[in-house]
């Protein structure tokens, strides 16, 4: 008779511990990078570009390792080194204190930290529709996580200060490096029988990225890149906004927790009625759910209606995030998950760096209406997804 622990260890339940770790560096650096560089003497505007740089790593590099890890035997192995790489690269922060240090190291840190997620959850999508799992279960845990750093560890900031910042996030992910070795294999052997009624993508979908770089695929993608830009400045500036204008540090580790519990509540619950929204009418509710949360963030709410709006997250990130996955997933094959997942990630880098930029240029100068910014984009967004499928409307599920 299998033992317990035997019946425990599935493919799943050891993808989903390397999930809740994905984003626990980035909780601890939402928290604490900012008012750590402010603390350090840096102005908004050299906030912002230390923000922005890695995304610009990202968007050279991401389409270029999705291909290395489509190509290598299983994303399991892509994941190990490239999850002892990040855990590497922020060693020297211990050794920095002035603007173009940290510039430096800090892109060196997001960026490899950034190259984590799009693969795991490439290879997850794929893992779980194969053995008819539940993607959301196990990409829950990710945001499960990042509640864990944000609202727990971000505690540590009223009581210890940002001064415990750096070696907070080099222990999380010298942690996430260590569980990348329990990742299971995510490709199906090549006798493997697989369930037929759990498709892995459009059989007839093109092997090769840019033959399935069309307008209407393109747009979807754009568009949520477009809202997940604003999600980019939360965790740039939320914190030290709310700090700088009189909101207790208590509070903050929590405003930021609340938004991922939103997003597990609804990634927890998605098996339950997510098959029955399409890929892109998922991304077009997060565009909605973007307009009216930032918009509101623009007013420099009370801290009441900032849990509020902090809560839309859900939507105008999960769901989002959701919708671009299905939606690759259901337009794509195999052989290129992660390039094409990468592709997405290069629109979220792209868009993310140019907002980081602009904001921190309009946050000098506007404060809060600099999320002004973020409506604008939530509009485009919901133009993008209305032009795709004028163009190409959804097939069955699609």
């Amino acid at each position: 008779m299998p033992s317990a622990l035997s019946r425990l260890d599935t493919p799943e339940l050891r993808a989903s511990i390397y999930q809740f770790m994905v984003y626990v560096p980035g909780g601890v650096a939402s928290v604490f990078l900012g008012i750590w560089l402010s603390e350090h003497g840096l102005p908004a505007d050299q906030i912002g570009l230390i923000n922005a740089l890695p995304t610009l790593c990202l968007l050279l590099l991401n389409i270029i390792v999705g291909r290395i890890a489509d190509k290598a035997d299983d994303w399991r192995t892509a994941l190990i080194v490239i999850s002892w790489l990040s855990a590497l690269a922020p060693l020297p922060l211990f050794f920095v204190s002035e603007f173009w240090g940290i510039l430096a190291v800090w892109a060196l840190t997001a960026t490899s930290n950034g190259l984590v997620a799009p693969i795991i959850d490439a290879a997850s999508v794929r893992m779980t529709r194969r053995n008819g799992t539940d993607f959301g279960a196990v990409r829950a845990w990710a945001t499960v996580g990042y509640v864990f750093a944000a609202a727990g560890l971000g505690l540590l900031l009223n009581v210890l200060g940002s001064g415990v910042f750096v070696g907070l996030y080099v222990a999380t992910v010298l942690v996430r490096a260590a569980v990348a070795f329990i990742l299971p294999r995510f490709r199906a052997p090549a006798t493997e029988a697989t369930l037929a009624n759990t498709p892995t993508g459009d059989p007839a979908a093109p092997s090769r990225l840019r033959d399935s770089l069309q307008l209407w695929f393109v747009l979807p993608l754009l568009a949520f890149s477009l809202v997940n830009s604003s999600n980019a400045l939360i965790g740039g500036f939320a914190a030290l906004l709310w700090h700088e204008n009189g909101i207790p540090s208590y509070f903050l580790g929590p405003l930021l927790g609340i938004a991922a519990v939103g997003e597990a509540i609804l990634m927890f619950a998605w098996r339950r009625f997510g098959g029955r929204v399409t890929a892109r009418n998922m991304i077009l509710a997060c565009a909605m759910a973007g307009l009216l949360r930032f918009t509101i963030m623009a007013f420099n709410p009370p801290v009441e209606v900032l849990f509020f709006t902090q809560m839309l997250h859900a939507f105008s990130f999960g769901m989002g995030y959701f919708g671009v996955v299905h939606f690759i997933a259901n337009w794509t094959n195999e052989a290129n998950a992660a390039e094409a997942q990468g592709f997405a990630n290069m629109l979220n880098m792209g868009a993310s760096m140019l907002a980081l930029i602009v904001f921190g240029v309009l946050f000098e100068h506007f404060g809060s209406y600099a999320f002004f910014y973020s409506t604008v984009t939530a509009l485009v967004a919901i133009v993008c997804v209305l032009v795709s499928l004028q163009i190409r409307p959804p097939k069955d599920a699609h």
